[in-house]
């Protein structure tokens, strides 16, 4: 277990890092617009696993490769943003007639949206970077590692998830607003625009 005082610098500074924009909360935000916050916490479960995962191997020291290594995010960056790309294409496309559900049962069920939110954190050099730079210093070698890592990948998830439902409240909140009248064609531009955004930043980072 950390020491307290461990606790107090390292909850606000995580806190900090994931309520900061990135491609995570941009995505939380657009889908939160796109197709609800409930739905969205699919895309929020496939992503805290995802930093679960790169948190996990940047204490093994595999964080090291994978930043020396750069070619090895390729596939995942490039397919995930090819995928980000289309669906942002296709909400551009669609128009205020068109039903919701069309797009959000066939391209968007909660499989696809658990992956989407995995590749996006895995694939994301940023969090790599973090991991490795933020996590050792707060690790003390002279108590129980796996019980310390525990508690502050608590910290990271439970951080990651009331960040994004923020962010996909702010997009919800967004959309009741453009959702009126012969706005519906412009939230669906809006939102596939930020999806599509979120797409190429994926890919080029």
């Amino acid at each position: 277990m950390p020491d307290i005082a461990i606790l107090v610098v390292f909850i606000p500074t995580w806190f900090f890092i994931s309520i900061t924009p990135g491609m995570c909360m941009t995505l939380a935000m657009t889908l939160g617009m796109s197709v609800g916050v409930r739905r969205t916490m699919w895309m929020m479960l496939g992503e805290v696993f995802g930093v679960a995962t790169v948190a996990i191997l940047a204490v093994l020291g595999v964080a090291s490769i994978m930043l020396n290594y750069p070619v090895l995010f390729s596939w995942f960056k490039w397919i995930g943003g090819a995928y980000l790309v289309y669906l942002g294409i296709k909400m551009w496309r669609a128009n205020a007639n068109l039903s919701q559900n069309d797009i959000n049962n066939s391209q968007l069920s909660a499989k696809n949206l658990i992956s989407q939110g995995y590749v996006t954190a895995v694939a994301n050099p940023k969090g790599w970077a973090f991991m490795v730079s933020i996590l050792p210093p707060f690790i003390s070698l002279d108590k129980p590692i796996a019980l310390q890592f525990s508690v502050l990948l608590i910290i990271i998830m439970l951080s990651e998830i009331i960040c994004m439902l923020i962010y996909a409240n702010g997009g919800k909140g967004l959309k009741r607003l453009l959702n009126r009248g012969n706005n519906a064609v412009w939230l669906n531009r809006i939102a596939g625009s930020l999806l599509a955004g979120v797409g190429i930043w994926l890919a080029l980072s």
